[in-house]
Order: structure tokens, then sequence, then C-alpha cells
């Protein structure tokens, strides 16, 4: 299947890169790069449409300004430990990182990574204004910008239209998780799982999907004070137990083979070998889904996030580039970002990936829903991938105030990563069958509840 077969190319790719970790793998023919412009050393993630950047980036960045681009390719748990270790040790192994939201204002408010607004501003290639607002927000502190994002994404379901039919079944535009468990449950067959979710260890991987399920169920990690701080641990309250039982529930009823290891790029390969016929994960995936070398595209159907108690509950996350203030090679490392995360990158990706048009970075440009080979190629996700990022909860995710910086599946402050990486850890043994939900979430009440003292 051609959409299986990228996939294994790029789990090749990875796998190459991932044995050499702190190495570099050039990504593309060396014969066509030069040194005359210098070197930099940058760190992305291995998802399709980054992978696709890394390989073009000879042909198209390098061959006009010299500058050799150096990547290191990492899973999304790794990349994060990475940058975020050598963020706090002033390292000096990559002048570009890849991150998000959640790290970008910390990052950018303890003086870990450059602002980029002047930069930003005075390039006119780069056309600041042209970034979604609510994407620039989220990647801003005090109003100045600490990473250019390359993609931009919600999160939504995504199941075979041509399934449901076959069943009988219509999918609300706007479905609520009960819905979409009923749904998943008597689609479910030995040959094709009901549902793919997230099962993988990692506050960014189970901690997302899982994330946006607990803010909808009316559970949070902690309670905050007036003042925004972190009040007390909320991991033991009936709203997050309800949330992780039904979560747990799902997954082994109608779920994917495997799902305690199954992250995004593997419900992204389920879903395209037609081995599941939902998926609720990152909008970014449908331009994958609908791509010129996918088997299932044309055969999808696109709904908001499902809810419970709230009227949204869909996340806003955006990989970017940011640039480390230890960083050598300032100049050199702003004119890749300024590329790869321009609309210059953009219009170049079209007609040179492999799923053609709808694979290109979405969610990040104005501009690039005015491009009408995007539009055509991008007919049954723009317009939902969109609506999904204007309608992320940012600022009020849930049910009960936050702690911390604005956020959705992530709770804005610096010690979530650890707590996030520990708890999805107890979360994915219950999920595998190792542990029960009791055992979990007094566990997890535990790690949080360290967090204030």
């Amino acid at each position: 299947m051609k959409g299986t077969v990228r996939l294994g190319l790029i789990t090749v790719v990875f796998a190459i890169v991932e044995s050499l970790l702190a190495g570099c793998a050039g990504g593309g023919d060396k014969g066509a790069q030069s040194n005359s412009g210098g070197s930099i050393n940058v760190a992305i993630v291995a998802n399709p449409q980054v992978q696709d950047l890394a390989r073009l980036t000879p042909s198209l960045f390098t061959a006009q300004s010299h500058i050799n681009v150096n990547y290191t390719i990492l899973d999304e748990g790794t990349l994060r430990e990475v940058i975020t270790s050598g963020a706090r040790d002033g390292g000096h192994q990559y002048d570009v990182v890849m991150i998000g939201p959640y790290e970008a204002p910390q990052f950018g408010k303890d003086g870990y990574i450059t602002d980029l607004t002047p930069m930003a501003s005075s390039d006119k290639a780069y056309y600041l204004d042209d970034v979604i607002p609510s994407v620039r927000k989220a990647l801003s502190f005090n109003g100045k910008l600490y990473a250019s994002p390359f993609y931009g994404e919600s999160s939504f379901l995504m199941y075979r239209r041509d399934i449901l039919v076959d069943a009988g079944i219509e999918m609300p535009a706007h479905p609520t998780w009960t819905q979409v468990a009923q749904i998943a449950r008597r689609i479910n067959t030995p040959a094709m799982a009901g549902i793919c979710l997230r099962g993988k260890p990692g506050w960014g991987e189970l901690g997302a999907t899982f994330g946006t399920v607990l803010n909808t169920f009316g559970g949070t990690w902690w309670s905050a004070t007036p003042d925004g701080s972190v009040d007390k641990a909320m991991v033991d309250q009936p709203q997050f137990r309800e949330a992780l039982e039904f979560y747990v529930d799902l997954v082994r009823e109608a779920g994917e083979p495997r799902a305690a290891t199954a992250a995004y790029n593997q419900c992204l390969a389920q879903y395209l070998s037609g081995k599941v016929a939902m998926w609720y994960d990152a909008t970014v995936a449908a331009g994958l889904l609908e791509a010129a070398d996918s088997d299932v595209k044309g055969k999808n159907g696109y709904a908001a996030a499902p809810v419970e108690l709230t009227k949204a509950s869909g996340w806003l996350w955006s990989w970017a580039l940011a640039i480390p203030t230890s960083s050598r090679n300032m100049d050199l490392a702003w004119s890749y970002v300024a590329w790869a995360s321009g609309p210059q990158y953009i219009s170049e990706a079209g007609t040179r990936v492999p799923g053609g048009w709808a694979a290109i970075p979405p969610g990040t440009r104005r501009s690039t829903y005015d491009i009408p080979d995007y539009q055509n190629a991008a007919r049954a996700f723009a317009q939902p991938t969109l609506d999904a990022i204007e309608t992320a909860p940012v600022d009020n995710p849930g049910t009960t105030k936050r702690p911390g910086n604005p956020g959705v599946f992530y709770v804005g402050i610096p010690q979530f990563q650890d707590v996030g990486n520990q708890c999805t850890e107890q979360f994915a043994a219950v999920i595998a069958g190792r542990s029960s939900v009791d055992a979990a979430l007094a566990n997890c009440q535990a790690i949080a509840s360290r967090v204030g003292r």
C-alpha cells in the first residue's frame, strides 16, 4: 500500500538517525551542498511532514544559501528530553531546535531561546503578519515570538466514512465521547479496530489525547490558587477516575493492538493500512490521509474533537523552530528558520513532497489557505482544521481554573513535564494490563502532590 510504504521509509530513516542520536543526518546528497556558507545543527521531530523538510533541505535551501544543515531526527519523547536537558545545561549542540507552545513561553522567560521578533519583523520574505494569530500567541511570551511555527494543529476525530456508511451509522459533526465509544464498539472487528488512541507513555504522547478527555470529563491535574499557582493535586478526584476508566476501557475493548506502545506515528500507520476505523489525534494527520500517495484518500470524514461537559476539547499545538541563545551561528540559524517556516517553503514543497499539496505543513499561515492547489487538495479537511484551531479552548480548557500558562492537554508549569511523563507510565501500564486503575491513580496522586511543596 502506498501509505504503508511511505511510513516504512520514514521508519527506516528514523531508525538510522536514532542509532546515532547525537550525530548528524545530512538529509540528502552531500554533493549538492557547499561549505562556503557555514553549517548548523538542527534537532527535529520524526513526523512525516518534518521528515519531508529534512529531505528537501539540500535542494531547496542549501543549494541556494550554501548553509549545510545537519539534522538529528528524534521521536517526540526523546526530542523533548534532549532539548530540555540541553536548554537547562546551556549546551551548544544545536543551533535550531523544534519545540512547541509548552516550552516556548517557559524557555523564552528563562532566557534559553532567542526572541525572534526583531528578525521576523525585519525579514520581509518571512512575512510575520501572515502567521495565524492564535498559533503566534501560543509560541510567544510577553508579546514576543520565541519559536516560528513549522506546522500548527488542533485535534479532531478522523474516521472511515465508508465503514460507517456500511454499518448504517452517521457520525455527528460534534460528537460526544459517549457517542464515539458506542460507535467504536459497534464497528470493532478482529480485522479492523474501532478506534486508535495513543497509549505510549509521555506527557505529549498518551498525555496529549488523554489530557483532552480529562478536561472535557471535568477533571484536572491540579487546582489553582487565586493568583494562578498550584494549589493541590486533583488526581484522586472522581472526575479524574472517570476519565481514566473511560479511556482505558475504550482502548481495551475497541482499540488498536499493543495500544500501550502506540504513538502518533503508529496510529497513522494503522489507519493508512486499513486496520483502524477511527482515530482521534492531531489535525495535521489529515493531510497524510488525503495525500496523493494514500490508500485511504477520499474515504475519510472529519468531526470536531469529542466532548462531554465542555463545549470544545481540541488542543492547540505547533511544532516550531527556536534558536537557543547558546547558538554560535545565530544569523545562519535565522536564515534556516525563516526559510523552513516561511511561505517560501510551503510554496515550494507542494510539488515536491510525496503526498503532494495535501501533505504540506498546515495551520500556520493564512496565505497557505489562499493557494488554489492547496484549496483543491485539502478541501476535505482544511476548514475543519482551521475551525479546530480557532475554537481550541486554550484559556479555559476544562471546568475548573488551571495553574500556570494557558494550555489545553498540558498544564503550563515547568513541573508538568516530569509529572506527566511519570503518570502516563502508570496509565500505560493499566492499558497493558500490568496495573490497575486504583494503583495508577494512587501513585499518580503521590507524584503530583510533590509539586508546590
